[in-house]
């Protein structure tokens, strides 16, 4: 009684959500959970019954040993038991794994619930904050997602560096996020609450404070909400989205008014900085060769993670910048400057070897009469 007491007040600080869920979607985990478990239980209980009994049983000192058969060699029902049970459980566990996968495929969307309009979520992990665009509201939070009660709520994933992943376990399974890719999640509230959500993937120092609250609302609170931020709250443009990128740890829930056209487009392009080449046209360029040696002095328009180089105390890293040799070989050391200087400096020279293959593929000045239709966007 005393260790059972003890064991109960150890556990006393643990939170139960995927055991207690909150969500369709984390009830049906919970539900494959129960159901795999006591499938395996078949196997396992008795394993650890006979583990106990049989060398009791058959020790050598006992007294009567007249069921001792050293003549035996095969049984068919013993077979049929070692083999047949086993077979079954495989199937079943099978069988519902199949099932459940499709029923909670994360890209699927929550149709079937007949649950109302679905709210459509656009999640970027940041260094090390979480940041949601409502794009059909045109408003944006900071480790602050507000969603209405007993709607569909789907998820646009995206990161900004390394891999993250959105984990809200009264809701349902994580799903990774992902730098130039964008992933699928599909999440419902059944009631009203708030629920804690989290990066569950290991991102670097600043990883414990990357932590958010889910408020789960009326429909009545959620309208009510986005319009008072947009009221008051500033607008997340592209300055303002590369200002807020930059690495900071256990950073308070913040909104935004008002989101750029196309931002959540060019964060998974990662092409938000002026100058930078798409991803979408990066992957042209290499489909048709590459940029060989006339595109060495063009890196600094390729370059991304160089910006974004950081210490093991998530403290930014000044590298050197990349060289620029105007695009068409010769001294290939000849320009030294800042990236910004490599990527804009001389439109006519520095570039031309990129507009040439597409002139659609800088986001900079020299693209700028085409960039409504640079990245579809």
């Amino acid at each position: 009684m005393l260790l059972a007491a003890a064991g109960a007040l150890a556990l006393s600080g643990c939170q139960y959500e995927i055991l207690s869920p909150s969500g369709w979607v984390a009830e049906q985990e919970r539900n494959l959970l129960i159901i795999s478990v006591l499938l395996m239980l078949i196997v396992i209980l008795p394993v650890l019954f006979m583990s106990v009994y049989f060398p009791l049983k058959y020790r050598a000192d006992r007294e009567d040993q007249s069921d001792y058969d050293p003549e035996f060699e095969h049984s068919n029902k013993l077979e049929a038991v070692v083999w047949g049970v086993p077979i079954l459980i495989v199937v079943a566990l099978g069988w519902y794994t199949y099932v459940y996968t499709h029923r909670l495929d994360p890209y699927r969307p929550l149709d079937h619930l007949d649950a109302g309009a679905p709210v459509e979520v656009q999640a970027v992990s940041l260094d090390w904050k979480w940041l949601f665009i409502y794009p059909d509201q045109g408003i944006a939070s900071v480790n602050e997602l507000v969603v209405p009660a007993g709607r569909p709520i789907n998820f646009s994933l995206t990161s900004s560096t390394v891999m993250n992943t959105l984990s809200i376990p009264a809701l349902g399974g994580m799903v990774y996020s992902m730098a130039g890719m964008e992933t699928k999640l599909h999440l419902i509230a059944d009631e009203e609450g708030t629920y804690p959500g989290r990066s569950a993937h290991y991102s670097g120092p600043g990883f414990a404070g990357m932590v958010f609250d889910t408020e789960a609302v009326s429909d009545a609170e959620f309208d009510a909400w986005v319009e008072g931020i947009r009221d008051e709250a500033e607008p997340l443009t592209r300055a303002s989205y590369l200002e807020l990128e930059q690495p900071t740890m256990n950073v308070a829930p913040r909104q935004y008014g008002s989101v750029e056209d196309g931002l959540f487009g060019r964060i998974v392009e990662l092409c938000v900085e002026e100058g930078k080449v798409c991803m979408g046209h990066m992957m042209m360029v290499d489909e048709q060769g590459g940029g060989g040696l006339e595109g060495v002095g063009n890196a600094a328009a390729y370059s991304y993670d160089r910006a974004r180089t950081i210490d093991g105390f998530g403290n930014l890293i000044e590298l050197p910048p990349l060289e620029s040799n105007g695009g068409h070989g010769g001294d290939h050391g000849a320009g030294h400057g800042s990236d910004e200087e490599a990527m804009n400096g001389d439109a006519q020279n520095s570039l031309s070897y990129v507009l040439a293959m597409d002139p659609d593929a800088l986001c900079s000045p020299t693209g700028a009469q085409t960039e409504a239709k640079t990245n579809g966007i």
